[in-house]
């Protein structure tokens, strides 16, 4: 979902005072490539949209190489350094030649790993922690990206929750408003799973659905039940309904421990650091030096 147009074309408006689009488009008779790419204030340097909130990053080619050649030469011509993170490992042809190095892991619990039956067999402590729960009176609520205000609220509280942290990404009102409008582009891709203590928001899992996986974006929760761990419940509840609706779990980058508790594999993030001198090699390579 990070390569759609739609995501990309809200990503170039939404943050174009500090990222300027230069997206670089080349296609001859035989292929075409897209790097989504702008240019950041902070540096400057080349990145890719999307600011923070995009994971897996790529390019977009199809056919021969040359056009995504001539598209590296054209970013080449900015002369600035283009980090990039988060790169899959199935797109790292594509990105040969400029840096790259290990980065981290995503998470994941696939079908094809492990049944319903399976998940919550080897998780009973957890199971039997969600039960209880219900039986005290929390409960599980649904509601899709239409939900702009409740939204707003979820990502305002996580960002108080993260103040003064250098990892507060949510601090910056233009990010929330990012995605809001990306949750209420296609709404029902977007479902919002909220633990409830009567009114009380117990913790809160924005996942977005991308084919045949669910993608678990944002976990909130409030730090007056963390001796319950209802994020960890939350997340664990609703990867079994996900996997009984016939879906995979995507946890989404990084290695946490709440996430690696209930992953049954994951998947290996490279970043790249390109340097210009970089750029203009992996334009100027033979075809044949090049990945398909």
């Amino acid at each position: 979902m990070f390569q759609s147009f739609a995501w990309n074309r809200l990503a170039a408006r939404a943050f174009v005072k500090t990222e300027e689009p230069h997206v670089v488009m080349v296609s001859n008779d035989s292929g075409a490539a897209i790097i989504p790419a702008a240019i950041a204030d902070d540096g400057p340097r080349i990145v890719l949209l999307g600011d923070e909130l995009f994971d897996y990053r790529d390019v977009l080619t199809g056919g021969s190489d040359e056009p995504l050649r001539r598209a590296w030469g054209e970013l080449a011509k900015l002369g600035l350094p283009m980090p990039v993170k988060a790169i899959r490992n199935t797109a790292l042809p594509r990105w040969q030649g400029l840096g790259v190095t290990p980065f981290t892991r995503a998470p994941q619990v696939r079908r094809a790993e492990i049944s319903v039956e399976e998940f919550e067999a080897k998780h009973r402590r957890l199971s039997r922690l969600f039960r209880r729960c219900e039986r005290a009176g929390l409960r599980v609520h649904h509601c899709d990206g239409k939900e702009s205000r409740f939204l707003r609220w979820i990502y305002e509280q996580k960002a108080l929750q993260l103040s003064g942290k250098r990892n507060n990404i949510f601090a910056s009102e233009r990010r929330i408003e990012f995605m809001i409008a990306i949750a209420a582009m296609h709404p029902s891709r977007c479902d919002i799973f909220v633990l409830n203590s009567g009114s009380d928001v117990v913790a809160a899992l924005v996942t977005f659905r991308d084919r045949n996986v669910r993608r678990f974006y944002t976990t909130y929760f409030d730090q007056e039940w963390a001796r319950h761990s209802p994020g960890q419940l939350l997340l664990f509840e609703i990867t079994r309904r996900t996997l009984a609706a016939g879906l995979d779990c995507d946890y989404m980058t990084g290695e946490q421990q709440h996430k690696t508790r209930l992953a049954t594999s994951s998947i290996a993030l490279y970043k790249a650091e390109a340097t210009p001198d970089m750029l203009w090699r992996v334009a100027n390579q033979p075809e044949e030096q090049i990945a398909a």
